[in-house]
């Protein structure tokens, strides 16, 4: 599975862990629709579950006129993905390339302005953990 296949259903996953307190177990098996499983996504969905209240608590803090609980669910899902790579899987995957790739994800997945939005919180996260 492309990388950014696993992304794509981790953050399927990730939505249906949050809007319906799915075990992430069964929320991925059922994203995968019968496909073969991958270390990358069970990784990415783990790692966020794991440690949601550290990733949410780097989101809150680049949060401007916002709460994290408004944030729309498909971006909230797909910041907290984001967050776990460019913070626990920085040593593996190049920050700029964990940005593009939500940026894009967004524009699949969220309204028109999801993609600026995510862009812009990313970015000051990236700031962040480069000190």
């Amino acid at each position: 599975m492309k990388r950014r296949t696993a992304r794509e259903k981790a953050l399927q996953a990730l939505f249906q862990i949050d809007m319906s307190e799915a075990n992430p177990r069964e929320a991925i098996l059922h994203v995968l629709e019968e496909e073969l499983g991958d270390e990358y996504l069970t990784n990415l969905v783990g790692g966020v579950v794991e440690h949601k209240e550290t990733i949410d608590g780097m989101i809150k803090e680049h949060l401007e006129k916002w709460t994290i609980d408004r944030i729309a669910p498909v971006d909230r899902n797909l910041l907290r993905m984001a967050v776990y790579e460019l913070v626990y899987l920085k040593e593996e995957v190049p920050a700029n390339v964990v940005i593009d790739e939500a940026i894009e994800i967004a524009k699949i997945f969220g309204d028109e302005n999801a993609s600026r939005f995510i862009n812009g919180v990313l970015s000051k996260i990236k700031k962040q953990t480069e000190k």
